[in-house]
């Protein structure tokens, strides 16, 4: 009985040692920089200094959209790696002066990171550069959180926990998160 408990016990070591070498190894920034890639960062980096936004916060926002899988589509009808809506994105294409755009270029990443580094650009000088709002808004529609501020359902500073929508407050939260990410492997890129 001894040797059993004995073999059982150094079996159980053996296994909490392997648990704890792979949560250091997951927590390596080579191992963290898989789970956050940047596979568009040229296209990135040149939209996003182009319309005056974080190139790490366009790569988030499409991180926590679309994964960067170009041909993602929502069930709402969201297009693209930055999960455009066409009405958006032809807006945003019109107000941009683009000639020749279709909505079946929100496929084509260069195009869909442009028109959404613009639009983020947008969102940012409509709301003062608030993440928060910003993001509520690239969620769930600018209209809506101007409503929110207008009715005081959020405060001009616009914190998470204030946000109405459960599926937008998510979604600011989990963007947020992997902009911190995103800062803290990729030091390098932030302007």
């Amino acid at each position: 009985m001894v040797i059993v408990a004995r073999k059982v016990v150094k079996w159980v070591s053996l296994v909490l040692a392997g648990v704890f070498f792979l949560f250091v190894l997951y927590e390596l920034p080579p191992v963290q920089k898989l789970r956050y890639p940047m596979p568009y960062k040229l296209i990135v980096q040149q939209q996003a200094n182009r319309f005056g936004v974080d190139p790490l916060l366009v790569t988030a926002v499409i991180r926590e959209e679309s994964r960067f899988m170009p041909k993602s589509e929502s069930s709402a009808g969201a297009r693209g790696v930055m999960q455009l809506m066409p009405d958006t994105a032809e807006w945003a294409a019109e107000k941009m002066g683009l000639k020749n755009y279709s909505k079946d270029q929100l496929y084509e990443p260069e195009t869909n990171i442009m028109l959404g580094s613009w639009y983020l650009a947008n969102l940012s000088k409509q709301f003062n550069n608030n993440l928060v709002l910003v993001l509520a808004s690239y969620n769930g529609g600018r209209g809506r959180v101007q409503e929110w501020l207008s009715k005081g359902d959020i405060s001009p500073q616009g914190q998470i926990d204030e946000i109405p929508i459960k599926e937008t407050r998510e979604y600011v939260k989990k963007v947020l998160y992997s902009y911190n990410k995103y800062k803290e492997l990729y030091p390098e890129t932030n302007p």
